[in-house]
Parts: structure tokens; C-alpha cells; sequence
């Protein structure tokens, strides 16, 4: 018995499609490397569907999300994603892009200092107090200075 399915044979493609298009921006025989020009896209969350279909037709299909920023860097302090919210609410909101001129109190948003910052300062701080108070030794040189000298006044 001869086989014919030989003769049905394709070529092996991938065609990747972006946001669920209809027409693929590449299509071609593997390997493939696309080169997509993001500053063509809207910034926000996007899609690829890559499907790749070998000699015998059985389709493969992965699906890729990313994210584009092209435009300003948008920063936004006093207000997290899924913040429960109530009263007046003050945020700020900076933007700045990369095309654009460095200009110090643009290029930074400003924000609080963080807790755990104010409490390893603290830590720091008790550290060497009790330190300086408990365990310092003066060089011998200067131990029987007045500055460092043990004196009590019922020793006099």
C-alpha cells in the first residue's frame, strides 16, 4: 500500500498574531525572529498568539501578554491598586519621560520614608549609644586624661 501522505505534506509555518488580529504580522517558515516596533502600539497590556503548525498540520499555539510603556513614566504616591478608600483623599501624581529634559524635582517623586527605615535608624542609634556607654575603652594614652579619667566625687 503506498502512502499518500507524503504528498499532503506542508511546509512548517508560525504565524504570530498581535491582540487577537485576524492577520498575522509574521508569517513564515521556522525558525523566525519578529521584530515589532512598540512605539507603534498604545500603551497598556497587550497580546501575542503564536501558532506554529508542523509538516503533518497539527497546530501548536502559545500565548504571550506583555506591557508597553513607551510614553511618560507615571509614578503615583498615597494611593495603592485596591485601596479601600473613604473621606477626602490626597495623591500625587508625577510624569516624566525619557525625551524630556533632566530636571531634578521633575525626574523624582517625592515620598515618605519608608518605617522600616526609621526604626533600623533608631536601632543604629541605641547601638551606639550603649556601645559608647558600656564598652569603650579609651586609648591608654589618654585614659588618665581628666576628659576619660574615672572620678567620683567621694574618691577625692
Amino acid at each position: 500500500m503506498i502512502d499518500k501522505s507524503a504528498d499532503r505534506m506542508e511546509e512548517a509555518r508560525i504565524r504570530v498574531y498581535l491582540d487577537d488580529g485576524a492577520e498575522p504580522i509574521a508569517d513564515y517558515a521556522p525558525p523566525l525572529t519578529v521584530s515589532l516596533d512598540t512605539q507603534q502600539l498604545a500603551d497598556g497590556e497587550h497580546r501575542l498568539r503564536i501558532e506554529a503548525c508542523d509538516r503533518g498540520g497539527r497546530i501548536g499555539v502559545r500565548h504571550v501578554s506583555f506591557s508597553v510603556r513607551n510614553g511618560p513614566g507615571i509614578t503615583l504616591t498615597g494611593l495603592r491598586p485596591n485601596s479601600l478608600v473613604r473621606g477626602m483623599l490626597d495623591f500625587t501624581v508625577n510624569a516624566f519621560g525619557a525625551e524630556e529634559p533632566f530636571e531634578p524635582r521633575r525626574a523624582e517623586s517625592p515620598s515618605p520614608i519608608p518605617v522600616w527605615l526609621w526604626v533600623l535608624s533608631l536601632v543604629i542609634v541605641a547601638w551606639s549609644a550603649w556601645y559608647v556607654a558600656v564598652l569603650w575603652k579609651p586609648p591608654p594614652e589618654f585614659a588618665s586624661t581628666p576628659t576619660y579619667a574615672v572620678q567620683s566625687t567621694w574618691q577625692r
